[in-house]
């Protein structure tokens, strides 16, 4: 690796921490042994305070070989994180992203992960809350409630957290319920965009020391930062982006001996939503495909201005979520160790549809029902005893789960869909618009005219059954005080099967037509045959397609896959570890839930063929696995009030899973190779007890490792438009955050909290095809907030802002549906913002 520049005092960081441990005072500090439990829900002093699970046992940071960024109540609070993409600015490296509803939210780290519009494909980064894990990154998006802590591992983390943690894990810890103490706290917010909201929770023992129960429960509203143009209907909201939800969670912990613990936790949410919104960001060349969208008497926005948030759609995208679930854990010491079984179950459905084109023009959309919906049931349980043995800390464990996916969806033509098409259609092959060309071109009178009837088009219902069985091991032997090895192995079996049925309404007679059409002028006139191919391959696009007229299919799959890690670790002093690792990283393959067809290019699949309607019944896709070299250091500094880690990573990916939209349809393929390098650093620094700062960089280099032949394919199926050796879209080189927290006491009895954090992103591509158009320049996101209260936090006041800068940036751009023309590279563009400036103000209490 070559870094240019500033960059080269990072990498000299680790040697800085060496030589600063020469200092006399620094090394009389003792190491940290690892704690018995949790640490209190305290805000940490020094560093001995942060604690982390990270490899499943509580442990001081400082004493775990992985790079872990941790954040605790406090800072989540003052920094306004609600979910895990508030999360995103306190974590270097982390970048989430949604895109047509919060349910399709995708978090990277290092520049990568799994872009979650596709159920099919499972996550790159595991989310796990309470022990739980989460098949899905929407999944586990919501309002996350009491948080205690929240660890950010980077790199693979499969041995001990499963099979889809190539990229690493949200580790979230809710805050459980006091046997010994009662308490009772709540807050109020009001801010613009008309925002309301609130959230109180409670917490008693009710038999002292034995049984505890405590109440979580949050409602909020806010209005849309969106003003939509509807057009002619029917849809009427004229807000978008709204936020309505509420949250209720209660816990149950029992102490029943001295042994054993148990604590069963339930939740309940539902958000009911208009979301998401897309606007124009690029405009075709000479404005072709707006120009053909006003001629229906349509709008789909203004290129030059799209901040202004004005979104033009005629459809609803209400979306509906509703997350449910319960998990029961019990602790037992017995035998020398701790016996922990964790059984959950989990009920997560989505309900929405949007309108595709994005315009006031009726062409295409996806209904606001149950013809769009995804749901899943999945019940997991996990075993695992760990303990220690003369210089054995060992963990052996076992774990099964058993998900099933229910997912329906529809895409229908709407009553322009027709005439758009022989404005577009007419404007390619004769060279000016002509709104009967699909009655009156070519042979298509010979077949009556091609005509796809308002509402017609796709219904598929797939039903996918998951089953997960793994047996696990995390060892790590001491081989001295000062050295030690951890080796870690996770056998994994899974096992899917799928059941598709699909059907069209209106029987997919416009692309029988258009093929039959083809089919007469290809022998009368191969000329113009030639020219109007890629015009019959839209006609004739999979959910316009005959071929899927009351089609079934079952398609099944098993993978056994060993993952596991090595790692040693050196204690030079009590105040630095360094550490070597490898690890190996799995995530299974599936099968993409969406019509296939053959893509054009392919053999038996030239375009105006029979194939190009004949559905490809074999859609599974390879399992990604990530060969991950980790080398680092951690070092505390400063009388344990500084910690300072970096680490040195080289990761390479192989068969990586990529979806990837291309203005018509989705495309999942496997990448064969890619890697990412780069380095890591993360710091805290308690430097008074006033001040507080923390924050860290990422510099990723993640990039595609493709031979002439693998980008060729690749450029044929996706229209991809970057190179060999591109850097992978949504992977900023640079990624730093920085926050800081000052307290001032005001006389004896009161007190002023500032806050301030920021994150700073450098360019990247938001397009899985690299298109220029979707680049993405570097940008700031900050948060501040400034509280006041009496010392013993009875109560305090606060004000606070969000995207304090109003930074205005892009989250995901794509091509336009339909829109595309005349070529990808020229096509329309339309875009997911980031959110505005929001600013308000927030009373807590606290008894």
């Amino acid at each position: 690796m070559k870094f240019r520049g500033k960059p080269r005092l990072v990498v000299s960081l680790p040697v800085l921490a060496i030589a600063l441990q020469a200092v006399p005072a620094l090394a009389q500090a003792a190491a940290t042994p690892a704690p018995a439990q949790p640490a209190a829900q305290t805000v940490p002093a020094t560093v001995d305070d942060i604690v982390v699970t990270a490899r499943k046992r509580p442990e001081n940071l400082q004493n775990v070989p992985i790079v872990v960024t941790t954040v605790n109540r406090q800072l989540l609070q003052d920094t306004g994180v609600k979910d895990i993409k508030d999360l995103a600015l306190l974590a270097p490296g982390l970048l989430v992203t949604s895109t047509t509803s919060e349910s399709s939210t995708t978090a990277r780290i290092r520049g990568i992960g799994t872009v979650g519009d596709n159920p099919g494909l499972e996550s790159s980064v595991g989310i796990v809350i309470d022990g739980v894990y989460r098949s899905r990154n929407g999944v586990g998006f919501g309002d996350l409630g009491d948080v205690q802590r929240i660890e950010v591992l980077k790199g693979p983390q499969g041995t001990l957290f499963g099979k889809s943690a190539t990229a690493g894990v949200i580790n979230i810890l809710t805050a459980s319920p006091s046997l010994t103490t009662p308490s009772f706290s709540g807050e109020l917010t009001a801010g613009n965009y008309r925002a309301v909201g609130g959230s109180f929770e409670a917490s008693a023992p009710l038999v002292e020391d034995k049984l505890a129960a405590s109440i979580y429960f949050a409602d909020r509203y806010r209005e849309g930062f969106y003003t939509v143009n509807t057009g002619p209907g029917p849809r009427t909201n004229t807000r978008d982006n709204n936020q309505k939800y509420y949250t209720l969670r209660g816990q149950l912990l029992a102490k029943p001996t001295d042994t054993l613990t148990l604590r069963l936790i339930g939740d309940i949410s539902y958000r009911d939503e208009n979301c998401c919104m897309a606007v124009i960001t690029r405009a075709s060349a000479g404005n072709f495909a707006n120009n053909l969208v006003a001629a229906l008497g349509g709008n789909d926005g203004n290129a030059a201005n799209p901040y202004a948030r004005t979104a033009y759609a005629n459809r609803s995208d209400l979306q509906q979520v509703t997350d449910k679930g319960v998990s029961l854990q019990a602790d037992w010491q017995v035998g020398g160790g701790t016996l922990t079984s964790i059984t959950a179950y989990r009920d997560w459905k989505t309900v929405g549809g949007f309108d595709a084109d994005f315009s006031t023009a009726d062409i295409d959309y996806l209904p606001s029902d149950d013809s769009n919906s995804s749901r899943f049931r999945t019940f997991s349980q996990e075993l695992r005893f760990a303990g220690t043995t003369g210089k054995l800390d060992y963990l052996i464990g076992g774990f099964f789960s058993n998900e099933k996916l229910r997912q329906n969806s529809s895409v229908l033509v709407g009553s322009q869909f027709t005439p758009y098409l022989s404005l577009l259609f007419s404007s390619l092959v004769e060279g000016h618009p002509d709104p009967t060309f699909l009655q009156t071109g070519l042979t298509f009178p010979f077949v009556g005219g091609v005509n796809y009837a308002a509402n017609s088009g796709s219904v598929d219902q797939y039903r996918q059954t998951d089953r997960t069985y793994a047996l696990f091991t995390d060892n790590t032997f001491h081989i001295t005080d000062a050295l030690s090895f951890q080796g870690g192995l996770r056998y994994n079996i899974d096992e899917k099967s799928l059941n598709q049925f699909s059907t069209n309404i209106g029987g997919g007679a416009g692309c029988g037509a258009a093929n039959t059409a083809f089919g007469i002028l290809n022998g009368a006139n191969p000329a113009a045959a030639a020219q109007l191919a890629a015009v019959n391959n839209t006609m004739c696009l999979p959910f316009l397609s005959p071929g899927y007229n009351n089609f079934t299919n079952a398609q099944r799959e098993r993978e056994n896959v060993f993952s596991g890690t090595a790692k040693l670790a050196y204690r030079l002093n009590p105040s630095l570890l360094v550490y070597a690792s490898y690890a190996r990283g799995y995530k299974a393959g599936g099968f993409n839930l969406d019509r296939v067809e053959c893509v054009v290019g392919e053999a038996g699949c030239a375009p105006g063929s029979a194939a190009v309607i004949t559905p490809i019944r074999d859609t599974r896709f390879g399992a990604e696995t990530n060969d991950s070299f980790e080398v680092g250091e951690k070092a505390t500094l400063f009388n344990r009030k500084l910690l300072l880690n970096a680490t040195l990573f080289y990761q390479k990916y192989s068969n990586f899973q990529l979806n990837t939209f291309n203005g018509l349809v989705f495309v999942v393929d496997s990448i064969p190779s890619v890697v990412s390098k780069g380095i890591d650093t993360d710091f805290v620094w308690f430097a008074s007890n006033k001040l507080s700062f923390q924050g860290g960089l990422t510099i990723a280099d993640t990039r595609y490792d493709l031979t002439a032949a693998q980008l060729a394919d690749l450029v044929t199926k996706t229209d991809f438009q970057g190179g060999r050796h591109s850097r992978m879209s949504l992977a900023p080189l640079f990624s730093a955050s920085l926050s800081g927290t000052y307290t001032q006491p005001i006389g004896s009895d009161y007190k002023a909290r500032f806050n301030l954090g920021g994150k700073y992103s450098s360019h990247y591509n938001t397009g899985s095809d690299l298109d220029p158009g979707k680049d993405q320049k570097g940008y700031v996101l900050a948060n501040a907030r400034i509280g006041f209260g009496p010392s013993n936090d009875r109560w305090s006041i606060e004000a606070w802002t969000e995207n304090l800068l109003d930074t205005k940036y892009k989250q995901v751009a794509f091509d336009s549906g339909f829109q595309n023309v005349p070529t990808n590279a020229t096509g329309v563009l339309d875009a997911f913002l980031g959110a505005p400036r929001t600013f308000g103000g927030t009373f807590r209490f606290k008894y």
